[in-house]
């Protein structure tokens, strides 16, 4: 005789429980993953107290900027843990409170991601090592992922940068701020830019001041071309002797600007 065991019915009846129980260590892993982390808007409601101009535009400019990666639901939507939380709230502190370029503030969580203390930025508190929730240092960081090219429309813009309508219309006006050549989109110059000039006019620097900032800025790029053009017909495709000079020019510039703001104020 068969074994009533062994019977279909039987197996069946073993195997019911066994979806049950799969389906809900699934449920349990999903609901405990939906609360260990926050939502965009979640995460927004969360900053906005301290940081009133954050905005959905703002957070994914700085995911393009490998300053923050939030996990991906299995949806698709982003979904924030802790640590993200406390990166991007970092981020946007030292942005507020010291001017740092997003390039600096990167290489200060690098450095709290491989165990090491970042250069000090006054009192402002770094958060822990090791990015998204991850324990303790990580042993071998991952190389740093390349920066996405920025691409923001008008509306986001203004979002990203806290400008209103009428200041960005009075940058463009007088030509601080422009789309990219032949699209109607705004790239990463435009946005610092957009930064730049509204933090600016908190202390009384307005359009006239930073024309005249864009005028100089004019004569000394003309100067430059000047004076590299020999160099940059003769390195070729070889070298890039814009981009260096550039940069170069940047740092002396910048340098130039603190040591005379400093002897003088």
């Amino acid at each position: 005789m068969p074994n009533p065991a062994d019977s279909p019915a039987s197996a069946a009846g073993e195997a019911h429980p066994r979806r049950a129980e799969h389906l809900g260590s699934a449920l349990v892993t999903e609901t405990r993953q939906r609360y260990a982390t926050r939502s965009i808007g979640q995460v927004m409601a969360m900053l906005r107290t301290d940081f009133p101009d954050i905005s959905i535009s703002k957070i994914r400019f700085l995911e393009a900027e490998g300053l923050i990666t939030p996990q991906r639901a299995p949806s698709g939507y982003r979904r924030y843990a802790e640590g993200d939380v406390e990166r991007l709230r970092y981020v946007l502190a030292v942005q507020r409170d010291h001017y740092l370029p997003l390039k600096v503030i990167k290489e200060h969580l690098e450095q709290l991601d491989r165990g090491q203390a970042p250069f000090s930025v006054g009192s402002q508190s770094a958060p822990a090592s090791g990015g998204s929730g991850s324990a303790g240092p990580i042993a071998n960081p991952p190389a740093t992922a390349a920066k996405q090219p920025v691409r923001l429309t008008r509306q986001e813009l203004l979002e990203a940068s806290g400008l209103t309508e009428s200041a960005l219309s009075e940058l463009e006006r007088i030509q601080i701020v422009a789309t990219r050549r032949g699209t109607t989109h705004y790239g990463r110059d435009a946005l610092t830019l957009a930064i730049a000039a509204r933090r600016l006019a908190e202390y009384g620097i307005d359009g006239r001041h930073l024309r005249a900032f864009k005028l100089s800025a004019d004569r000394e790029v003309g100067l430059v071309e000047q004076v590299i053009a020999p160099y940059v017909r003769r390195a070729g495709a070889n070298r890039d002797v814009p981009g260096d000079v550039t940069q170069l020019v940047i740092s002396f510039h910048a340098a130039l600007v603190r040591t005379a703001m400093e002897r003088n104020i």
